[in-house]
C-alpha cells in the first residue's frame, strides 16, 4: 500500500475523532430524514438534495455525482488533499501526534516529499523577500510605495508582502546555500534556467512580492508587481505541482472563517484590492490570480458561502468581466450581487481617495442585483437624450427583465422602467410576455440539456426518472457485499463457497480486499475498511452498496440463493458462446459440428434448470 507508513492506529483514531456528520456539517447544511442526514451536494450543483450521510455507518454518498466514502475521503475531496495530507491535517486537528514518515520507495510518498520541499522553499523565499522589503535599503523604494498607497506595516506583515531585488541571482544563491536543488526549484517556479544551459536566474526581479497560499495557509506560489514602468505589470508563478491558477484563490486561507460566518464572499480582481479592503474591514475578500473566474473557483466558493458580492473595477473591462463571472457563479447555485464603483475607479483607489468608511457604506453595503446591474450596463450603451436611444434601451431592458422567473421581480423592474420613462406598465408587460413566449418557442420540446437539473424551472416540472433495474446477479452481488461489509462470518462463508468469482470487476476487487481485511484480524468497521482501499472507484462502489436498504432478511437459504445467482452467469455466458460457435459452424456448412454443439447446449441448459 502506497501509504503504509501511516499507522492503522492513527487512521482509526482520526475516524473515531471526526464524526462524519460533524465533518460534513462544516461544509454542508444537513437535515435529518429518518436514519439519514440529507443536504445539497458540495461536489456538484443541484437544487434537490441527493447528498446523503449515514451516521450509523459513518459514510457519505451522493446519488447525483456518485462520490462517496468516509470522513477522510470527504476532507480529501472537499479540500483537494491527497490521502496522507487529509490524514495528517485531521490528525493534527484531533491532537494526534504526526510521527509517521512516507514510504521512500513509493511514488506517492516521493511526490509528497517533493511537495513538502517546494512548500518549504516558497516559505523561505517569502520570508527572504519580506525581510528585504522591511529591513534593507534595496527595499526602501518599494516600502515607501506601499505606504503611499495606504498599506500599513501591520498589513505588510500580515500578508507577508516582500520585495525581490533587481539582481539576477539573489534567490539562486539563497536557495543554493540551503541545499535546495536548482532543478527542482526551476520546476517549482522559483527559478528560470538560462537559455545556454549554464545555470539559473531568479524568476522575480525588482518587484513587490505577494505570497500565494493554499487553504492551509502554506506558500505555494508568488505574484510580483513591477516597481515603476514595464510589462507585465503583474507576474505570477507558473503552474506547478503546488499551484493551479484555476483552483487557487488569493487570501482564501485568511478569509474562509469570515466567509463561513457571513455566508458571503467578496470577489475582487487584484491582490491590492483584497489587502486594502481588509484594512477597511472586509475580511471575507478573495481574488483570482491572473485569470478569469473558473468553474473550479465557483465550486470552491459554493462549498463555503451562499452569496458572492462581485467587486470589480469600475472601468469597461472590469464591468465586462462582471458579465462573464455572473453566469459561472449562478450556475453553481450562488446568489450574486454586484458592487458599483465610480467609472474608471478600482476598489483600491476608492479606499485611497474616499476612505474605508465610504467604501463600506457606498459599495459593500449597497450592492445591486444581477438584473439591476444588467440594466445599468445596458443603459450605458444608449444615448438616452435621444428618442431612438430611449426606445432601444427600453426594448433591451424588457428583454433582460423577461429572463426573470419570478413574476413579482418582473413587475418590480417593469414598474421602475415605467416610472423612469413615463411608459404605461401594461404595454411593458405585453412586450415582456411576448419575449417570454418567444423564449419558450425556441426551447426544444423535450429538454435534453445535460445541465437541466440545475434549471429552477425544470426542477418544478420534472419527475424523477425511474431507476435502472439491475440484473439479478448484480443485485445478489451487491446484497452479499453489503452483508459481508458488516458481518465477518458471512464474508467467511462467501469466501469458502464463492471466493472472488464475482462477475462485476469492482465487486470481485472489493471482496478480495475484504477477505484480506478480515484475515488481518480486523473487526467489521465500514469506515475503517473504506480507508484501507486507497482507490477512488472502489471507495465509491463500497459507499454506493452500503447505501442500499439493509433491512432485508438474511439467512443461510438466502445466502445460497445469491451465490447460485452469481454462479449462473458464467454458465449463461458459456451457453451464449456455444450458440455463437454453432451459428459459425452452420454458416461454414459443417453440419456435424453444429449438431454436436447443439447437443452440448442442451446439456448445459438442463444443468442450469436442475440447479
Amino acid at each position: 500500500m502506497a501509504y503504509a507508513k501511516i499507522p492503522d492506529s492513527v487512521i482509526e483514531a482520526v475516524l473515531r475523532h471526526h464524526d462524519i456528520v460533524e465533518t460534513v456539517g462544516k461544509y454542508v447544511s444537513l437535515s435529518k430524514q429518518g436514519k439519514y442526514m440529507k443536504g445539497l451536494c458540495p461536489f456538484h450543483s443541484e437544487k434537490t438534495p441527493s447528498f446523503t450521510v449515514t451516521p450509523e455507518k459513518q459514510i457519505f454518498y451522493c446519488y447525483g455525482c456518485g462520490k462517496g466514502g468516509n470522513a477522510i475521503k470527504f476532507v480529501e475531496e472537499i479540500e483537494s488533499y491527497s490521502f496522507p495530507e487529509a490524514v495528517r491535517i485531521m490528525a493534527e486537528d484531533a491532537g494526534i501526534p504526526v510521527t509517521w514518515t512516507g514510504n521512500a520507495d513509493s511514488y506517492d510518498a516521493a511526490q509528497s516529499g517533493e511537495r513538502d520541499k517546494l512548500i518549504e522553499a516558497h516559505e523561505l523565499t517569502s520570508k527572504l523577500y519580506h525581510y528585504l522589503l522591511m529591513n534593507t535599503s534595496h527595499g526602501q523604494p518599494a516600502l515607501e510605495y506601499l505606504r503611499s498607497r495606504g498599506v500599513s506595516d501591520k498589513q505588510i506583515d500580515q500578508f507577508m508582502i516582500g520585495y525581490a531585488p533587481p539582481e539576477w541571482d539573489t534567490l539562486v544563491r539563497f536557495l543554493d546555500k540551503r541545499e535546495f536543488k536548482a532543478e527542482a526549484m526551476e520546476k517549482g517556479g522559483l527559478l528560470i534556467a538560462k537559455q545556454d544551459g549554464s545555470g539559473y536566474i531568479d524568476r522575480f526581479r525588482d518587484r513587490i512580492m505577494f505570497p500565494i497560499r493554499n487553504s492551509e495557509g502554506k506558500a505555494i506560489a508568488l505574484a510580483g508587481r513591477i516597481l515603476g514602468e514595464g510589462q507585465p505589470k503583474y507576474l505570477n508563478s507558473p503552474e506547478t505541482m503546488l499551484f493551479n491558477k484555476s483552483r487557487s484563490l488569493y487570501n482564501f486561507h485568511q478569509s474562509r472563517a469570515a466567509m463561513r460566518k457571513t455566508r458571503r464572499a467578496v470577489l475582487f480582481e487584484g491582490y491590492m484590492d483584497v489587502i486594502k479592503a481588509w484594512t477597511a474591514g472586509v475580511t471575507n475578500g478573495i481574488a483570482t490570480m491572473g485569470t478569469s473566474l473558473t468553474e473550479n473557483h465557483a465550486m470552491i466558493l459554493q462549498r463555503n458561502v451562499d452569496e458572492v458580492l462581485i467587486c470589480y473595477d469600475g472601468d469597461s473591462a472590469g464591468q465586462a468581466a462582471v458579465f462573464k463571472t455572473i453566469p459561472l457563479l449562478e450556475k453553481s447555485g450562488l446568489r450574486v450581487l454586484v458592487a458599483m464603483l465610480p467609472k474608471g475607479m478600482d476598489p483600491d483607489e476608492f479606499i485611497e481617495r474616499k476612505g474605508a468608511e465610504a467604501f463600506i457604506r457606498e459599495t459593500i453595503e449597497r450592492p445591486v442585483s444581477v438584473t439591476k446591474f444588467k440594466l445599468i450596463y445596458a443603459k450605458k450603451n444608449h444615448i438616452l437624450l435621444e428618442e431612438e436611444g430611449q426606445k432601444n434601451y427600453m426594448l433591451e431592458a424588457v428583454a433582460i427583465i423577461a429572463e426573470l422567473d419570478s413574476s413579482t421581480e418582473r413587475e418590480f423592474y417593469l414598474k421602475e422602467l415605467s416610472r423612469e420613462f413615463d411608459i404605461s406598465l401594461e404595454s411593458l408587460k405585453q412586450d415582456c410576455f411576448h419575449h417570454r413566449q418567444q423564449h419558450q418557442k425556441l426551447k426544444p420540446q423535450r429538454d435534453n440539456n445535460d445541465n437541466s437539473w440545475n434549471n429552477g424551472r425544470n426542477e418544478i416540472r420534472r419527475t424523477p426518472s425511474s431507476p435502472s433495474v439491475l440484473p439479478a446477479y448484480q443485485v445478489a452481488e451487491r446484497r452479499l457485499l453489503a452483508r459481508m461489509l458488516q458481518d465477518s462470518e458471512t464474508a467467511q462463508a462467501v469466501h469458502d463457497q464463492l471466493g472472488e468469482a464475482f462477475n462485476v470487476e469492482d465487486h470481485a476487487a472489493l471482496a478480495a480486499y475484504l477477505y484480506a481485511y478480515y484475515a488481518q484480524g480486523h473487526d467489521p468497521d465500514i469506515s475503517r475498511f473504506i480507508a484501507s482501499l486507497q482507490d477512488d472507484r472502489l471507495e465509491r462502489t463500497a459507499a454506493s452498496i452500503l447505501m442500499m436498504d439493509d433491512d432485508f432478511p438474511f439467512d443461510e437459504q438466502l445466502l445460497a440463493h445469491y451465490i447460485m445467482e452469481i454462479q449462473k452467469v458464467p454458465r449463461f455466458r458459456g451457453i451464449e458462446h456455444k450458440k455463437e460457435e454453432m451459428v459459425q459452424a452452420e454458416r461454414s456448412g459443417d453440419v456435424l459440428l453444429a449438431a454436436r454443439i447443439a447437443s452440448e447446449i442442451i446439456a448445459l441448459e438442463r444443468q442450469l434448470k436442475g440447479q
